[in-house]
């Protein structure tokens, strides 16, 4: 009975001594073995070549004294009359307003302009209105025609037509 006992506790030990990683190191080991990478060489670095700019005679797209070039030295054609009195849908883009009806009074028909700021606007044919120097010249039940003065590229001044229609 001892000796049973005695190789049940050398077994019972001999269990104990064995290594509770042993897979996962083995893994470990071997999983980089058939791995080969290979790193793309970097590009190569063009120089910067300086570019310089020599046209400073020219009109500066970007510089509002384009209106006073065109009020100064064109003369001759197209010109807005900067000397007008504004009216209240000038100061706001044309994109932004809004036909939303008309009102018929006798012989005079009115289109009603909705500004970004929620005010309600009564325009009849003459009217300015927008940024561009607009002129409403005609009104029907379904939109407004207006005639707008842009400056093109060169100072010069040209007709630009553009509706607005009623907003269901």
């Amino acid at each position: 009975m001892r000796k049973t006992l005695v190789l049940f506790l050398v077994f019972s030990l001999a269990g104990c001594g064995q290594d509770e990683y042993g897979d996962l190191r083995e893994f470990v080991k071997n999983s980089g073995a058939n791995l080969r990478g290979r790193v793309e060489p970097l590009p190569e670095v063009k120089s910067y070549e300086p570019f310089s700019y020599n046209d400073f005679e020219l009109t500066d797209p970007f510089n509002p004294k384009k209106l006073e070039i065109a009020r100064i030295g064109k003369g001759g054609g197209l010109q807005p009359d900067l000397n007008r009195r504004k009216e209240p849908l000038e100061s706001f883009p044309l994109e932004g307003l809004q036909m939303v009806g008309t009102i018929r009074q006798g012989d005079a028909f009115y289109a009603l302009i909705k500004a970004p700021d929620n005010s309600l606007y009564r325009v009849t044919k003459g009217s300015h209105l927008g940024q561009n120097f607009g002129k409403v010249v005609e009104i029907s039940e379904k939109m407004i025609k207006i005639q707008e003065l842009v400056q093109d590229s060169n100072g010069d001044w040209t007709e630009k037509t553009s509706t607005l229609q009623l907003v269901d």
